[in-house]
This record gives C-alpha cells, structure tokens and sequence, in this order.
C-alpha cells in the first residue's frame, strides 16, 4: 500500500474481516460523522485527498457484516443437523436456492477487501516486524477462544494432536485431508489463508509498486485471466467432481431423529485416520496458495481508487454483474463456483462502495449500527459453529423438527453468535490491539 505518513496502522486500533482485515478506527466511523468532502469538490481534489489523508471507509466495514451473514445462512442449513427437516423435499428446494457459493461468495468479497484494506491502511517504510506483530494480535487470540470453546463443545480428543494442532497454528489448509482441514472449527480454514496473505504483503508489496498507474487495470485483467487458467487447470489435471452439482451439502445419518452431532463435530469423526478430500476441490477452495491472488487484486483495487483509475460510484452495474456471475455459478463445474466467476464484478463493488465514501455518499452500510456489526463480524464469522454444536447437543438431539423448528433454531444460533461476537471484540480484541499492537517506543512518543 502507498500511504501517506498520516494513517500509521501502528498508531490506530482496527478490526478484523472473516477471515479478514478491517480499517483502523479512523477508518470505521460513520461517514456522516467523518465526512470532510464538500458537495462542490471535484472529483480531482477527492482523489487527491484520498491519497493525502486516506480517509474513513465505514460502507466497507458495514458490508463485511453481510458477507459473514451469508457464510452464516449457509452454516445454517448444513450445520444444524435438524431432522426430519433436512431429509424433507423442502429442504432440498430450500437448499437449491442456498447453496454452497453463497458462503463462498462472503470468503471471496473478505479476500479482496482483505487486500484492499491493508494498502490503504499500511504505512511506508513501516517495519515488518510490526506490520507482523499487529496481523498476528488481529488474529490469533479470537481464533484461538473459539477454536478452545468447539474442543470443549464437540469433546474434541486432544490425543490426537494432526486433528486440532495444524488447526490452532493455522497451517491446516496446506494438506489435502480432511483430518486436518476440518479437523476443528471449519470456518477457521480461511484464516490459514488471511496468514498466507499478511506473509506475503511486504514482501511483494514493492514488485506492486513498480506497475505504473496507467497499467494497474491491465495488471488486474492479467491476473484475473492467471486465475481462471490455474483453476481450469485444477478441473482439468486433478481428481474431482467434473460435473456442475453443488458439493457441499449436509452429511446426513440414518433415521429421522435429530442426531446429536453434525458428523464434523461428531467424536468419531475426529477418531478416524484418515478422511479423503477432493484434490481439485481443495485447490480450488481452500488450499492459501490458490486464493493469494485474491488479495492483491483487493491491493490493485485499492491502487485503482487511491490514483483515479477507479472513478464510478454508481454501484448499479458492479451488483447486477455480481448477481450474474452468481446466477451463473449454478452453470459451472465446482472449480469455478467458488470464486472465480464472482471475482471480477466483487472487486468491482469493493472498489465502487470506497469511492462512494471518498465522495461523502455512502449510505445504509455507512449507518453507524452496521459498522457495529461490520466491527464484530469476524468474531461472529468464527463462533457461529460453536454455537451450533452446543445448539444441536442439547436442544436438537434426540428430537425431531420441521422447518419451523429449524428457522427457530437459527435465528437462536444468530442471536447467541452476536452476542458472543461482541463479548469477544469489545473484552478481547479491542484491549488487546490497544494495549500490545502498539510498539511501546512509539506509544512514549506519542504521549509525550
């Protein structure tokens, strides 16, 4: 990112994305509360202000709240084993209308927003170690209470360390097993990848700086065209369904009794040795290395709007092209569904909302209640599924429910996941950024 001396990420407290990188705190406050652009100002003087202050972003942050929802309506259907509901004729319609891309799409938007934010937010010349530091502080302690709070809900076996270990260090992803990429609490695998990401932005961060201005469209193009040649060639070359049905659906058991554990929280699931994974699957989902070009397209992005290149505020067209490219993901084999149709018009959107807050017109996720949610949305994003398994434990198991009881059930998981969220931001995360990301050389100097 090329920042002025004004933002130092090392001074702000910010927050975090599902998976997932957030503003500072300058950078989360309702835009009508931190507005500093004059309904006169051309849209030259916004672009230069944006690149002098980089100013507050909030409709980015309150969107991150209905990505995690989405990944949340998803976990809904599949991880609330709700029987006989989720063998009835209802929940396969149901299910056809959510299927697995709409969680994908939310892992896709908090990517590319993921390396949008961290440009606009990183200072130059700011040090590694502390860049480091302040992504590790972000991440882990959240990670770590929720992973401890499924081992105590699910009875997870600690014997058998290849099931939680790669898990709790974040490296899971990198082996094609399902023993280890789920091995734990399943929505944690996209933060192997956020790790992966936050490695290698210093380090690529000055090859990025080299494209010049005029071909930072031209660079993202390439890279789009780089990632649709790399999945066709995982659905080409590697073992994996071919055809164009929707592989993630619940894994279901015998009889019409609710059983107690979905099968991924189940004790014997962590018993087994060994639980095969699709190998073109797992490339194309959840394997960091595959999704790394996901964030720098957020980084070009963020080039994009602070250098002019990205001047639309009309959000119309970027969420019609999104709409399509989803529509179209019913169409395709299962290597395409999860990103990379969707990629283009989603960097589109993230783009766009930034630059409506650069011009003062951000509007309903600008509103200082989905900042809130925004703000929590990567707690949220990490708990839900504990939440479900204690759920399913003591009130689900052993019964049997309709749809009625499954929306009921849901919504109950929905309002503990926030509340539990925002218990974990406001008492862990945020006195934690506050008190530890901050270098204590610096924090005397500032004070003085």
């Amino acid at each position: 990112m090329t920042r002025p001396p004004e933002v130092v990420p090392g001074t702000r407290e910010d927050s975090t994305a599902l998976a997932v990188e957030s503003f500072p705190t300058e950078l989360i406050q309702p835009v009508h509360a931190t507005r500093t652009a004059a309904p006169a100002e051309t849209v030259e003087s916004v672009i230069e202000r944006a690149a002098r202050q980089r100013p507050p972003l909030p409709s980015l942050t309150g969107a991150r709240w209905w990505a995690a929802f989405a990944v949340f309506l998803l976990h809904a259907l599949v991880f609330l084993p709700v029987y006989p509901f989720q063998k009835s004729e209802m929940f396969r319609n149901i299910h056809a209308w959510v299927p697995m891309q709409l969680g994908a799409a939310g892992v896709t938007f908090f990517f590319v927003l993921s390396g949008f934010i961290i440009y606009w937010s990183f200072r130059p010349g700011m040090a590694k170690s502390a860049f480091y530091r302040r992504r590790v502080l972000k991440i882990y302690p959240t990670h770590l209470l929720a992973a401890a709070a499924f081992i105590v809900v699910a009875s997870v076996p600690l014997h058998r360390a290849i099931v939680w270990v790669p898990n709790l260090l974040l490296v899971h992803t990198y082996v094609p097993n399902w023993t280890t990429v789920g091995g734990l609490n399943v929505p944690s695998w996209s933060l192997a990848a956020e790790m992966l990401f936050y490695l290698s932005f210093p380090l690529v961060l000055p090859l990025i700086m080299k494209i010049p201005t005029h071909r930072l469209v031209l660079a993202a193009a390439v890279l789009l065209l780089g990632i649709a040649a790399l999945h066709t060639s995982y659905f080409l070359f590697f073992d994996g369904p071919k055809g164009i049905a929707n592989a993630f659906a619940p894994r279901l058991v015998p009889g019409t009794t609710s059983p107690y554990y979905e099968l991924h929280a189940s004790p014997a699931w962590f018993q087994q040795a060994n639980i095969p994974v699709s190998l073109s699957y797992w490339l194309s989902y959840t394997f960091p290395l595959s999704r790394l070009p996901e964030f720098f397209l957020g980084v070009l992005a963020a080039r994009m709007v602070l250098e002019g290149k990205w001047r639309n505020t009309n959000l119309t067209w970027p969420l019609l092209a999104l709409t399509v490219a989803y529509a179209a993901t019913w169409v395709v084999p299962v290597n395409y569904k999860m990103s990379v149709l969707m990629l283009a018009p989603m960097t589109a959107v993230v783009a766009t909302m930034a630059n409506r807050d650069l011009h003062g017109i951000g509007k309903v996720n600008s509103h200082p209640r989905m900042v809130w949610l925004g703000n929590i949305s990567f707690a949220f994003y990490l708990i839900q599924f504990p939440v479900m398994v204690v759920i399913t434990r003591h009130l689900i198991g052993g019964k049997e429910f309709g749809v009625v009881g499954w929306a009921g059930f849901s919504v109950l998981s929905l309002v503990v996941s926030t509340v539990l969220a925002a218990a974990l931001y406001h008492w862990v995360d945020l006195p934690i950024m506050k008190n530890f990301a901050r270098s204590k050389k610096k924090a005397v100097k500032v004070a003085a």
